[in-house]
């Protein structure tokens, strides 16, 4: 979990040269990546992928299973607060259930005691490849102006990370 938040932290310093200048601009280039699948973020997936102990076919898997998250990712808008030299813009996301999957596959496995990690792998990946049921998530970006009057997203936190990720 922590590569992925190194990963999210660079991708923020990349959102943060955008032509467009306003706090809602900012989160929404960012959203925008994920639903692209923007060369930042399909980088991020790799480094998150080559981080795991997957097998081949288990990596090709896991990476097309973030990328089908980040693709059907939508959100709204909800409000912008500005207190002075920083905003709070809180956005609605929706996102598949990955979580509830992972939670009942680690629920299958917490009795038995005679598999493979390689087992267990292809257990959660087909859990999550079956998935369907979308989550809402409510998330507040913090953005911040600089001396030269630019907007900068804060650091994901681990929440918001597991949220886009559907894992909260």
């Amino acid at each position: 979990m922590k590569k992925i938040i190194l990963v999210f932290t660079f991708l923020l310093l990349l959102v943060g040269c955008s032509l467009s200048n306003s706090p809602t601009s900012k989160v929404e280039d960012l959203l925008s990546k994920y639903q692209t699948l923007d060369r930042d973020i399909k980088k991020g997936i790799d480094d998150v992928v080559s981080e795991e102990t997957l097998t081949g076919t288990q990596a090709e898997r896991y990476r097309d299973l973030i990328e089908k998250q980040y693709k059907n990712l939508s959100y709204e808008v909800k409000d912008e607060r500005y207190d002075g030299n920083s905003a709070t813009i809180t956005v609605e996301i929706e996102v598949l259930d990955y979580k509830k999957a992972i939670n009942e596959v680690s629920s299958s496995y917490h009795q038995k005691d005679n598999y493979t990690v390689e087992d267990y792998n292809n257990a959660k990946l087909s859990a999550l490849e079956q998935v369907k049921e979308q989550v809402l998530y409510t998330i507040d970006f913090e953005v911040n102006k600089d001396s030269n009057g630019n907007w900068h997203l804060a650091s994901l936190s681990n929440e918001t990370i597991k949220k886009i990720l559907g894992m909260y």
